[in-house]
């Protein structure tokens, strides 16, 4: 729960520096602008308290497609995060199981795919907006031993970009990076 709690901490820092401005600047993610990123987090807090909940991908339809932002990207993003922490903190909410796109999965496991998430996309967040990239060192590690072990399947997932190199001296944060696609 931590690694949660420090994840959304790194995009919360990160959103509340977005400027006016800067909401339809590039980010790392070709596919999406400063919004469209704010929006995919937001989106998959919204969805978080429901699946720990028992909803099926099926009860939760379209709900979120679309703009989840409104005139207001930060206080949306700022409810979602709040009420996604709030299901995970739930006494005996990481022993349940959720159903996500491609099957059952305990949710101690998608709390860590969650913290993933958060964690790289604060980066991509703070590229975009130019913004503190340095991630905290310890959310990193836990981060970086999650992901290590499963890089070929990540890979192989198609949701983020081939792995690029880094050389051998690189810092946890730039292995990390690299592993998903992102040039530090």
């Amino acid at each position: 729960m931590s690694g949660l709690r420090c994840g959304i901490g790194e995009f919360d820092r990160r959103g509340r520096a977005v400027r006016a401005q800067q909401w339809h600047d590039p980010t790392p993610c070709t596919e999406w602008d400063v919004r469209a990123l704010v929006n995919h987090l937001v989106t998959e807090q919204l969805w978080a308290p429901l699946l720990l909940e028992g909803a099926t991908i099926e009860d939760i339809g379209d709900r979120f497609d679309g703009d989840q932002l409104g005139d207001d990207p930060v206080a949306a993003w700022s409810s979602a995060a709040a009420a996604s922490l709030e299901a995970f903190s739930a006494p005996g909410a990481l022993r349940r199981s959720v159903e996500l796109s491609y099957g059952r999965r305990p949710a101690q496991g998608y709390c860590q795919e969650m913290t993933m998430d958060l964690t790289v996309h604060a980066w991509d967040l703070a590229r975009g907006i130019k913004a503190d990239e340095r991630l905290d060192p310890d959310l990193v590690s836990d981060v970086l031993a999650f992901i290590e072990p499963q890089v070929e399947q990540l890979a192989g997932s198609g949701l983020f970009a081939p792995p690029v190199s880094v050389g051998p001296d690189a810092d946890p944060q730039a292995r990390l990076l690299a592993l998903v696609g992102r040039r530090p």
